[in-house]
């Protein structure tokens, strides 16, 4: 049995009865059949479909919303803006799939030769609980634009949100069965990726599920993608105007209440700004509103699950015992339910769990630099390497740290990290390989095909 539980009250929202491997092997032989003519079928069908199902999620996004929110806590609002953005990559990939997917033409010895993007076939997704619709969406537009059936197999928490996506394909008038949403536990998806019949694999989650699926992938010479954890740094320089640094760091470190990849996670304040920084820093947290997820005024919910919550105090406490100043929060609040308050740690150094790991909750950790290259440094000095920012006035400084000095996948100038469709996104070292969204994303789970006619 698979169950959903909302985190502000511990109640249990639905349970589901788990698909038994029979029924998951009859579920993809139905997605391969369907992917075969869905390969065939124009772009102009393809992106037809997609954007009803775009409209769909526009209609009906306080539904949607609602089911995101009563699933894993996050503030309604927050969830609104999640679907909305999931409309969005929907409206983006039905516009460009075909040029992305443009025969390239290449002047070679041949009378004619050319680049083509062929679908792989079906393609498996394995999909984290913190964004359940946002993560899906990113993922499934521009694999069925390209030609491929998808497979979802969700965290189980949000299995509700799952089961509402597959419907919205279905209502969009997509082909039966081209995509299919798989409820198992996570230690039984191994079989899925070994199936025959399952050509790739693109995950998002935690490093060590990461590896398990890279492995296991790997050993059938499948393609993956990966996009894992992050410990972004957000570098604040001598120079910085402070007040609005502040403003989005605080942003970043709370969206999602703290529950995102690529939320700030190390905040590396060259010291001749850092008290200023703090001061700011912590005024700003103690506006924000923890409440009802369900009301509009709510900035952070709780956490997904107690025991999420658990790990991330267990990560507090930790630091704070070897040496670390907590200068707000830190203190599990005495009531039902999944929660932690906005907590700001200063002092935090090499070997603090706060420096070393993944703080996936409000926690910001707060560390000293001497100088920008210091900063430099220690922003690097992470096996993760997802997104980054620094906050300078001088433009052209920020670009080259930027583009030049910094080990991730993504890095903004005075601008908290985010995804868009129109930009790749991913991660290096252990935050993963491969890109989602833009050209890249659409054309990694395609055959790059040379052809070459004489």
């Amino acid at each position: 049995m698979i169950q959903s539980v909302n985190p502000v009250s511990g109640e249990i929202i639905a349970t589901y009865e788990k698909h038994s491997f029979n029924e998951v092997d009859t579920i993809i032989h139905q997605c391969a059949k369907a992917h075969k003519g869905w390969a065939k079928e124009g772009f102009d069908r393809r992106s037809a479909l997609m954007l009803k199902a775009s409209e769909i999620l526009r209609t009906q996004a306080n539904r949607f919303a609602r089911m995101i929110t009563l699933e894993m806590g996050k503030p309604i609002k927050q969830s609104r803006a999640e679907v909305l953005k999931c409309a969005k990559v929907c409206d983006y990939y039905a516009e460009n799939a075909s040029t992305f997917l443009a025969n390239e033409k290449v002047k070679t010895a041949a009378s004619e030769s050319y680049i083509a993007f062929r679908p792989l076939g079906v393609v498996l997704a394995i999909m984290p609980w913190n964004f359940p619709f946002w993560q899906v969406f990113r993922f499934a537009a521009p694999a069925l634009m390209a030609g491929n059936g998808a497979l979802l197999k969700h965290a189980s928490n949000v299995t509700g949100s799952a089961l509402m996506i597959e419907q919205i394909f279905k209502e969009a008038g997509f082909p039966e069965h081209l995509f299919r949403t798989i409820k198992l536990a996570g230690k039984e998806t191994a079989s899925v990726i070994s199936h025959d019949l399952v050509k790739a694999v693109t995950l998002t989650g935690s490093v060590g599920a990461g590896k398990a699926v890279a492995g296991k992938a790997g050993s059938g010479i499948k393609k993956s993608v990966l996009e894992l954890g992050g410990s972004d740094p957000y570098i604040i320089l001598e120079d910085a105007d402070l007040e609005k640094a502040v403003d989005v760091c605080v942003n970043s470190r709370v969206i999602n209440s703290g529950q995102s990849c690529i939320a700030a996670k190390r905040f590396i304040v060259v010291k001749e700004v850092q008290q200023r920084f703090e001061q700011l820093f912590v005024e700003k947290m103690k506006e924000k509103v923890m409440g009802d997820p369900m009301s509009d005024e709510t900035e952070i919910g709780p956490q997904a699950t107690p025991s999420l919550r658990d790990e991330l105090h267990a990560q507090v406490t930790s630091s704070i015992e070897m040496g670390a100043t907590c200068l707000l929060g830190g203190e599990i609040p005495k009531q039902t339910g999944a929660w932690y308050p906005p907590t700001v740690l200063s002092h935090v150094k090499k070997g603090m769990p706060a420096y070393d790991e993944e703080l996936f909750g409000p926690v910001a950790a707060i560390i000293e630099a001497t100088d920008e290259t210091d900063a430099i440094r220690i922003a690097n000095d992470s096996v993760f390497g997802l997104g980054a920012a620094i906050f300078t006035k001088n433009i052209e400084r920020g670009q080259q740290i930027a583009e030049k000095e910094i080990q991730a996948g993504c890095c903004f100038v005075n601008e908290m990290v985010q995804s868009d469709p129109r930009l790749p996104f991913g991660g290096i070292g252990a935050s993963g390989y491969g890109r989602e969204l833009s050209y890249a994303g659409i054309r990694e789970f395609t055959n790059i095909k040379t052809v070459y006619v004489k």
